[in-house]
């Protein structure tokens, strides 16, 4: 008996060729971060001698030790990045949800007014001097924490994508049903929406703490104490004075050079690539069901 075609199956020979070329695929994105950390390892003397390798010739946690002699700052700058990631993204998810889910509705009057409202910042900015007099004269958040979460809360692109997956996610025969039931606009959003909108929810929410997370220009801006330096600003101090130290300064880069070896340059800056991007790299697969989990939807029949 002739087998009937089936166009979903895979044959064995088709499964090993894409298994191969997701495996390559994989590892070319895995790659250039080990590359990265065996970097941060390597003896800068050595690095200077041979060059970038996979596998130091000499191995060495001078960048690292660099960075953390003053472990108490550290900390303190981790902590600092943390507050303000959370919160900033908690903040971020309401603002951003509500606004979009206000948009996604036909039925709402100023539907209109508030889309042109988000579409306008993201063709015409204020300016950096504005921005500036705003947040720290007229809100007077300088040299708060709040002055790193407040203006990275509401983006005109996350509006528009949540917005987006409102209007094709969510059936209108599902408001209609929950509103004869007797569900108010407060309970639609919160007990049927919002359930069914995880996967926009975490795309959201990684976008907010990837933004929060490797903001350092706020910081730079506003913060002047040392105890409310993000720890994004700080590695980028440490890597300023480094520089300064090996290029400028001769009798001051002899005595750290005593202290730490050869004084760090380019491992430390490694170092900083991978202390900056360890955190991020274990949140996201926290993220990644929900991605998955976002495929499934949009399937619902009327």
């Amino acid at each position: 008996m002739k087998k009937k075609f089936d166009p979903l199956r895979i044959s064995k020979k088709s499964n090993v060729i894409l298994n191969i070329i997701l495996l390559i695929l994989s590892i070319s994105a895995i790659l250039p971060f080990i590359f990265v950390v065996m970097i941060s390892v390597t003896d800068e003397t050595s690095l200077i001698k041979y060059g970038y390798q996979l596998i130091p010739k000499d191995f060495s946690w001078n960048a690292y030790k660099y960075i953390f002699t003053g472990a108490s700052q550290i900390l303190v700058s981790y902590r600092n990045s943390i507050i303000v990631t959370v919160t900033g993204v908690v903040l971020g998810l309401f603002l951003t949800s509500t606004y979009s889910y206000a948009l996604s509705r036909t039925d709402f009057y100023y539907r209109g007014f508030f889309s042109k409202v988000a579409v306008i910042p993201m063709l015409f900015s204020g300016g950096l001097v504005s921005t500036y007099l705003v947040i720290s004269s007229f809100l007077n958040l300088k040299d708060s924490l709040w002055a790193l979460i407040v203006p990275l809360l509401l983006n005109t692109f996350n509006i528009i994508v949540m917005r987006t997956f409102f209007q094709t996610t969510i059936p209108k025969a599902l408001i209609e049903a929950a509103k004869m039931d007797g569900a108010n606009e407060f309970q639609i959003f919160t007990k049927i929406v919002l359930p069914i909108s995880l996967p926009g929810l975490a795309t959201i929410g990684l976008f907010l703490t990837l933004a929060f997370w490797n903001d350092w220009q706020n910081a730079m801006l506003y913060i002047t104490s040392d105890s409310k330096i993000p720890i994004q600003y700080l590695l980028i101090r440490i890597q300023n004075s480094t520089t300064f130290l090996s290029t400028r300064a001769g009798d001051i880069g002899g005595v750290a050079s005593q202290a730490f070896g050869t004084l760090p340059k380019e491992t430390l800056r490694m170092a900083i690539v991978v202390l900056t991007t360890l955190p991020i790299s274990l949140a996201y697969p926290f993220f990644q069901k929900y991605f998955i989990q976002g495929l499934t939807l949009g399937a619902v029949k009327e």
